[in-house]
């Protein structure tokens, strides 16, 4: 546990530190890359509390993360060319204002969670992932087939949402927005798991019927678990609609939730931040390895089933046990 949070500390002393020396040495890309490192790393977060501390094997979460990014990209859409975006009950034109977004992505996330996870957690297994998958699949063929919103081509925003007294457009200062983000997902994560609630569905996990027979709702908790879950998975499709300036159909597909579950399991289901160091993993083997190759996924592919072979726990558990033998 010491060394795990030693290592905790390390990681979030190069997320400070890597942007900076990008600022420095006038190489925005690097900020650009972090950035969404951090941001797919929150969507890997949420994930994890679902799936690696409750157990509960969504592949829908592609569709929290795209209703954040379309609802982000829809109230800009409408504030940027003054268009009203509907007119009953009351008349509104959308808003660029992320203080006014984020709440709206936040309860619109909730919503679809509560929605989906009352449908579907009353299965388990199998059962339950084709549910989530299956909402995920619907809402991609919906945006796909929505022209007023690009459709299949995506829509553009072409500028970054606002914040009072602060430039946004500035990827130095958008990047510190979003560790923001991170660093409030992180603390609320480790409270919820440390608390008796988080004892609760993490006790789900190993044995559910145990835990029903000493009285606990388990269908409560887990609908809880899921709600907050996809909620901060939607919060990170905000940002990474502000990241890109655009939003596409590609974000609900099933294999957007792939990705996102693949940044877990690299980085090591249950631990707070795997997802991050899986999220970082992925990232840096997309772009070296696809600067060479296309098949840059087979290789990926190759390490996911070695680790799930020799190293179950993720890499994380392979930079503490180093650090471990180190000390």
């Amino acid at each position: 546990m010491i060394v795990e949070k030693i290592f905790n500390k390390w990681i979030l002393f190069f997320l400070f530190l890597i942007p900076v020396l990008g600022f420095i040495f006038e190489e925005p890309y690097y900020i650009t890359l972090t950035t969404k490192v951090v941001i797919l790393g929150i969507a890997g977060i949420g994930l994890n509390l679902a799936l690696g501390y409750c157990g509960l094997i969504s592949f829908g979460h592609a569709a929290f993360f795209g209703l954040g990014g379309y609802v982000t990209g829809i109230l800009s859409f409408h504030a940027l060319n003054s268009e009203i975006m509907f007119s009953w009950p009351f008349v509104t034109s959308g808003s660029s204002d992320m203080l006014v977004i984020w709440p709206i992505v936040i309860l619109s996330s909730a919503f679809l969670a509560l929605i989906i996870g009352l449908l579907s957690l009353r299965t388990t297994g199998v059962y339950f992932i084709m549910i989530t998958l299956a909402f995920a699949q619907m809402l991609y063929f919906f945006a796909i087939s929505w022209p007023n919103y690009g459709g299949e081509d995506g829509l553009s925003i072409y500028m970054r949402n606002s914040l009072p007294m602060i430039n946004t457009m500035d990827p130095l200062t958008f990047y510190f927005i979003c560790l923001c983000w991170l660093l409030i997902v992180i603390f609320i994560s480790a409270k919820l798991i440390n608390s008796s609630f988080g004892m609760a569905f993490q006790a789900i996990k190993q044995n559910e019927e145990r835990v029903k027979s000493v009285g606990i709702e388990t269908f409560k908790v887990k609908l809880l678990v899921f709600v907050i879950s996809g909620t901060i998975t939607g919060l990170a499709g905000s940002l990474y609609t502000d990241l890109n300036r655009f939003i596409s159909p590609s974000v609900l597909n099933w294999q957007m939730s792939g990705e996102i579950m693949v940044f877990v399991i690299l980085g090591g289901i249950a631990r707070l931040y795997g997802p991050l160091v899986g999220a970082a993993f992925f990232i840096v083997l997309e772009q070296t390895l696809g600067s060479y190759t296309e098949n840059w996924q087979f290789w990926l592919g190759l390490i996911l089933i070695l680790e799930i072979l020799y190293v179950r726990t993720g890499i994380l558990s392979l930079f503490e046990k180093k650090l471990k033998y180190e000390k």
